[in-house]
């Protein structure tokens, strides 16, 4: 049987990076092929020229055993292609169903187009609602938005790119048994995912890529996630973050205290925060455990700065630093140099303003000495911030944000998308802020993650910050997430 994709001999450079030297991939009808690597491996851009998204310095693409030119989306589209992007590419001023219909190409009467959005989140169990503009929405539901318009293009071969990095638990195991469904239909599902345990799970064949080129590739029945982390790395390592031993009790000053704060939803699903009475010292990391839609934005929000309680009382201390989800919308412009990018993200306030004007060239040494700190993998502080991967610019925006020397740092699961070698680097840092003297909140969708790097874990369930014991095991952190109780 001819595979229903084939890449051959792909090759990309990106200025001085080489994004893909000569990576060979097939996918065949009917099966899930997990495509694992490092950020800046080069999946994500492997996938993009199988979009058609990027255009390759060499090598051909072949579709169902034909060799193709793939000139744009739009003519993937038609060929049965459809890709569910590690970052949002919906319009903020349309409703969800604007979007769905603009992406399938339907045509646009906006009753038919809100009955198709409902029946098929009701059929894929991504439920949301068609008339939210997406300027509304969450990260979690504006990925759940991105998987449907892909679901909607009655796409035969789907290259999912980090399709649960932001959905809550329940959310991510209903797309995965809808990927399997879509098995059994003959559909043909590449899978992205940092998430080892979600490839083992339900990949039937892996490709492992290590700086653009294939170093595994095979059956999925014999591997375990520490097997492919060795592949990933090249040295044998566990893919789970250890639990990091409690500091014990903060001395520090407070930095943050909140007395029965209530903030109003933020986004278009879930509920805003109710009740939240917390403080935080300097010097200590207080870990936040929510499912998507519980308040958590709400809460991280307004301890940063960036929105207003409704009502109770909050005290935070200034300046204060913010790392966001969505790093793409909110914490740079990816058509902007790194170097632009940090002079935007520091004020009028940085060393290299003076009156109306910049110093660039100061402002570029200091991007080039974050670049270099922080082990940013980029051609230099010109790159523009798209070019890089996503760990890269996670590590950016750390760096920029660290760049204030924030009394109080507000972390917003940062990090989403990223593999464990990247995601421990930004634990570190969270870590290192805190011996430093911040007074840090951060909230990470993934639990472990979060008693990794936290001294204390404070859990929010509709919309109600509940205190959890120090012993508590992670059972009874989940259930109180879900909000249960121990008993």
């Amino acid at each position: 049987m001819l595979p229903v994709l084939e890449l051959r001999g792909i090759r990309k450079r990106f200025g001085q990076v080489e994004a893909l030297a000569g990576v060979d991939f097939t996918l065949n009808q009917g099966e899930i092929h997990a495509l694992l690597g490092e950020n800046g491996a080069g999946k994500s851009t492997l996938m993009k020229v199988a979009f058609g998204l990027v255009e390759p310095d060499a090598g051909g693409v072949a579709i169902g055993g034909t060799a193709i030119r793939l000139g744009d989306p739009a003519a993937a589209r038609r060929l049965g292609v459809g890709m569910v992007h590690q970052h949002f590419t919906s319009i903020p001023a349309f409703t969800v169903a604007e979007n769905v219909a603009l992406t399938a190409g339907w045509r646009l009467r906006p009753r038919q187009a809100l009955e198709r959005v409902r029946r098929l989140g009701k059929d894929t169990g991504l439920l949301i609602d068609p008339t939210l503009l997406v300027s509304d929405l969450s990260a979690g539901l504006k990925q759940r938005l991105e998987v449907l318009k892909a679901l909607a293009a009655d796409a035969r071969i789907l290259l999912l790119d980090e399709p649960t990095s932001v959905l809550s638990p329940p959310d991510a195991e209903a797309l995965l048994r809808g990927v399997q469904e879509f098995r059994a239909r003959g559909v043909a599902t590449v899978l992205i995912t940092h998430k080892l345990r979600e490839a083992v799970a339900i990949a039937d064949r892996v490709t492992v890529l290590r700086r653009g080129r294939v170093v595994h590739t095979g059956p999925v029945r014999d591997e375990t996630a520490e097997r492919l982390a060795g592949y990933m790395l090249g040295e044998p390592m566990s893919g789970e973050p250890p639990r990091r031993p409690s500091a014990g009790p903060s001395t520090g000053e407070v930095r943050v205290r909140a007395e029965g704060l209530a903030v109003e939803r933020l986004g278009g699903s879930g509920t805003g925060l109710r009740s939240a009475s917390l403080s935080v010292r300097s010097g200590e990391v207080v870990g936040v455990a929510a499912v998507e839609g519980n308040g958590q934005r709400e809460l991280l929000r307004a301890i940063a700065g960036l929105t207003r309680p409704a009502s109770g009382r909050l005290e935070a201390a200034r300046p204060s630093g913010f790392i966001p989800e969505d790093r793409s919308t909110e914490a740079l412009i990816g058509e902007f140099t790194l170097t632009e990018n940090l002079v935007l993200s520091q004020g009028s306030s940085a060393p290299w303003i003076r009156g109306p004007w910049v110093d660039w060239e100061r402002a570029e040494r200091r991007t080039a000495d974050l670049i270099e700190s922080f082990a940013v993998r980029a051609s230099g502080p010109g790159a523009p911030a798209a070019s890089l991967s996503g760990g890269n610019q996670q590590r950016m925006v750390i760096a920029a944000t660290l760049e204030r020397r924030p009394a109080v740092l507000v972390a917003e699961n940062p990090t989403r998308g990223l593999d464990f070698r990247a995601a421990g680097e930004v634990m570190d840092r969270l870590r290192a802020a805190a011996t430093d003297g911040v007074a840090v909140v951060v909230h990470l969708s993934d639990l472990d993650e979060l008693l990794a790097v936290a001294d204390r874990i404070v859990v929010l369930a509709d919309g109600v910050l509940l205190d959890v014991p120090p012993d508590a095991s992670r059972d009874e952190i989940g259930r109180r997430m879900l909000g249960a109780t121990a008993g």
